[in-house]
């Protein structure tokens, strides 16, 4: 059975910013530990002769040659900025809140 509690989901919820009801912390708590419980399930049967796969079929890159083109103008890339300061976008800062 997985370690995942109200108490734990109430902590990564607060340090992803997102505010949850205690329903939700329900219903969360069990689909988080069924998932965790589901990893460690495809982990006992993984054996070593396997080997591990990302896709069931080789994959090629299809991405194109990296060549330097024409780029924006600082005006340009601020011109739908909320708040542009000194040629950079400006953002509230976000460190020291308390989490």
């Amino acid at each position: 059975m997985s370690e995942i509690t109200p108490d734990l989901v109430r902590h990564l919820a607060g340090l992803a910013r997102i505010a949850l009801s205690d329903a939700e912390i329900q219903r969360l708590t069990g689909e988080l530990g069924q998932i965790v419980d589901s990893v460690a399930k495809v982990s006992e049967v993984a054996t070593a002769d396997v080997p591990a796969t990302s896709h069931p079929i080789p994959l090629t890159n299809v991405f194109r040659d990296d060549v330097p083109g024409p780029t924006l103008s600082p005006a340009a890339a601020l011109a739908g900025a909320p708040e542009a300061e000194s040629d950079r976008f400006k953002v509230s800062a976000i460190l020291g809140e308390e989490q």
